[in-house]
């Protein structure tokens, strides 16, 4: 990015979310030679600017005065001026404020520019070991047990990675809800992702609520956890083969029942497999 900026535009530009090389030179840049930054925190994003020697404006923009501020922003932007739109940390917009200010810019015409950058749902992501090809990204889940089971069991079914932000007073509790919601799954914390004390754990999810169920946990917290291993469209040909042959002299109950004994695979995937395949002998 050379020169001044565009004018009439709202950049939304990814910060660091723990090591400060991580700022691009594209968003230093555009943070420089805007005319004014909007950001949540005046003190968190004032430390960042000093850090890179950047004087540009900074305003508040943040959940509790968003209604008030949206419309002045606006009004500068149509008046001309480009502002910058940072989160305390990260990409702004992810389980951040901003959504409704990018809206109303495509609502009235103002161009938008993404300045990508750091994102601890990517970045968990990343170092997870887990398929990432499919992702949902829920932010936080609600912190009462019952409710946090609900939205759980909602996204039970997904063929798709999971990745949730988490408070570290609650690890422990969120991971046993999601031991017992959604079964059996291989996943992955991220503590203080790109800080001094990164960290990783890995591991099914009993095994992990039951690791960090008393732990002293610190610091941002980032959970991954795998979709559901066993589908029925995933269910190898050696199954189906071994029902058709269990279908010879049991009922379609008792060949799922008894394939998924010898198997270890999921009685109910089993059983609707068991359906389909039945088929043609019933015939």
């Amino acid at each position: 990015m050379e020169g001044a900026p565009k004018t009439g535009v709202l950049y939304i530009v990814a910060t660091p979310i723990g090591n400060l090389g991580d700022l691009s030179p594209r968003a230093t840049a555009t943070l420089k030679l805007a005319n004014t930054i909007a950001c949540e925190d005046t003190r968190v994003t004032g430390g960042l600017l000093h850090r890179f020697s950047i004087s540009t404006p900074m305003i508040p923009y943040h959940d509790h005065n968003a209604e008030r501020m949206r419309p002045q922003i606006l009004a500068k932007i149509r008046g001309g001026e480009s502002v910058a739109l940072v989160s305390d940390a990260g990409t702004p917009l992810i389980s951040d404020p901003g959504y409704k200010l990018v809206k109303d810019c495509v609502e009235n015409g103002i161009s938008v520019v993404p300045i990508p950058g750091p994102s601890a749902p990517l970045a968990a992501l990343m170092a997870a070991g887990l398929p990432t090809d499919r992702f949902y990204f829920g932010g936080f889940l609600p912190n009462k047990t019952k409710a946090r089971r609900g939205v759980l069991a909602s996204v039970k079914s997904l063929d798709a990675t999971l990745v949730y932000f988490e408070s570290p007073h609650r690890l422990g509790a969120t991971l046993l809800d999601m031991a017992e919601t959604l079964g059996e799954r291989q996943a992955a914390v991220g503590r203080e992702i790109t800080k001094l004390h990164e960290e990783f754990t890995r591991g099914n999810l009993m095994t992990l609520a039951e690791f960090y169920r008393e732990a002293q946990v610190r610091g941002e917290v980032v959970i991954v956890v795998g979709a559901a291993e066993e589908s029925v469209q995933d269910i190898p040909i050696d199954i189906d083969a071994a029902l058709i042959d269990a279908l010879k002299t049991l009922s379609v109950r008792d060949a799922a029942d008894a394939v998924a004994k010898a198997t270890g695979a999921s009685r109910r995937e089993v059983y609707s497999r068991a359906l389909k395949v039945s088929k043609p002998h019933n015939g």
